[in-house]
């Protein structure tokens, strides 16, 4: 057991997200789940505030961190309306 326990536990506030170009929402489970879905909008899309936003889900090490992370990712996607909505 380790890091991989908190990658795998999944959130409380499971989301669908959209990226650009993509018709059909992605769901958000767990932080590994974040991680991921971040990486392929920063490819598809080359926002500066989106990089930092994989530099910070990157460095993430504690819950604390974790839930700001995917909170802020939240608020980013809503910004940009590819939250989908519940």
């Amino acid at each position: 057991m380790g890091d991989d326990v908190m990658d795998d536990a999944p959130s409380a506030h499971e989301f669908a997200a959209y990226l650009p170009r993509l018709a059909v929402p992605v769901r958000i489970a767990t932080f590994a789940d974040a991680q991921v879905f971040v990486r392929r909008w920063a490819i598809r899309d080359k926002d500066p505030a989106v990089r930092d936003l994989v530099r910070r889900m990157e460095r993430a090490n504690s819950a604390e961190n974790i839930d700001r992370a995917v909170k802020e990712l939240r608020r980013e996607l809503a910004e940009r309306g590819l939250l989908s909505a519940p």
